[in-house]
């Protein structure tokens, strides 16, 4: 193609244009099977190895123990939201929940449909322009986990460290920032993330939890959301998104090319910087939305001096080939998701629009 978008959509997102390239070849006949991959079965031996291949390449690029399972499930975080508390919140614990945002709100709204929860630390009355001191968070002494979002996509605000939280599971919504950087996973019990933001498509959820936990699951819960169902079947229980984990392992292998998940970091950091550095450089005109301590790498969030002329910029953008920049309705403003895939001359292009754009509005 000679003419792509500047695609700062917040998901699904921007898929690097040799991944989809590769996927368009391979459409219509997969690996000499005379099928396409979404028309076979998913217990044949070739959808298989698309299968555990995904979840290699995951657990090698993401430092993954082997104490842990992968899983590719469906319904998308918002499901996790909720097989969450049914697997792991029994009674007499409480879940505990860190509210950072409106992510971080809808996950608290569903556990309270299943147990007990308490708000182990809130940024609300700085309106979530920050992820809270992790000084600040207090558990209760029965807590079963303690739950964050490591990128609230909508206020643009992520988590630099994570909390310690001892014997006490840390379970993370990564869905915004998985893979955008290294981390620690055996300090988590559990974390889950759907994939359209920096692994893929929509239509699969990655779901990273510690073996002890999947085997948890309380009988009552239906077998569907059980982790353990999942577990035993190697998410092959019913018929899996399989084009979407297809995807996903095309996007891994990707990011293994670049040079892995540091390599990633870095290309974020400079992607993010010339964006940032012009808000911070227009004296005003641009004002950030997240406080400097806790700016999202993903989601780079600012408001203009008027809301005619939020308007008038996300038109201009438009017009010159920009996707994705208007705020969410939740929240106004102007947002940019610059997700892995997001290209460094994309961010490029929109840091000059805006210095265009302040010359000629401010």
């Amino acid at each position: 193609m000679t003419k792509r978008a500047f695609n700062f959509n917040a998901g699904p997102a921007a898929l690097p244009l040799e991944v989809l390239e590769q996927a368009q070849r391979e459409f219509v006949d997969y690996a000499g099977s005379g099928m396409s991959i979404m028309e076979m079965s998913h217990r044949s031996a070739i959808y298989e190895r698309v299968n555990n291949e995904a979840q290699e390449l995951l657990r090698e690029l993401f430092g993954i123990p082997s104490h842990y399972h992968i899983l590719f499930l469906q319904g998308g975080a918002s499901t996790q939201f909720a097989m969450i508390p049914m697997n792991l919140l029994p009674a007499g614990k409480t879940g505990a929940y860190v509210h950072t945002g409106s992510w971080a709100d809808k996950a608290v709204k569903e556990a309270k449909l299943f147990g007990e929860t308490a708000i182990a630390a809130t940024s609300a009355a700085d309106k979530y322009n920050r992820i809270p001191d992790l000084a600040s968070i207090e558990m209760p002494d029965n807590a079963a986990y303690l739950h964050v979002t490591s990128n609230e996509t909508i206020e643009g605000t992520q988590y630099k460290a994570f909390p310690q939280t001892g014997d006490v599971p840390l379970i993370a919504d990564m869905s915004s920032d998985i893979l955008s950087r290294p981390v620690d996973v055996p300090k988590f019990g559990l974390i889950y993330a759907g994939a359209q933001k920096n692994l893929g498509p929509s239509g699969v959820t990655i779901v990273i939890v510690r073996e002890d936990l999947a085997a948890e699951s309380p009988k009552s819960v239906p077998t569907m959301l059980r982790y353990e169902t999942h577990v035993k079947n190697n998410s092959l229980y019913n018929t899996p998104p399989s084009f979407s984990v297809y995807l996903v392992g095309l996007m891994l292998k990707w990011v293994k090319a670049k040079g892995g998940v540091s390599a990633i970091e870095q290309l974020n950091r400079d992607k993010t910087m010339l964006i940032y550095d012009k808000i911070d450089q227009s004296g005003g005109f641009y004002r950030g939305f997240a406080d400097s301590g806790s700016r999202s790498m993903m989601n780079i969030t600012f408001r203009l001096p008027s809301e005619e002329l939020e308007k008038q910029f996300v038109k201009e953008s438009e017009q010159n080939g920009f996707v994705g920049l208007k705020g969410h309705r939740s929240v106004g403003g102007l947002r940019a998701s610059a997700y892995n895939a997001v290209p460094l001359e994309s961010c490029k292009a929109l840091a000059d629009f805006m210095v265009e754009f302040q010359r000629r509005h401010g």
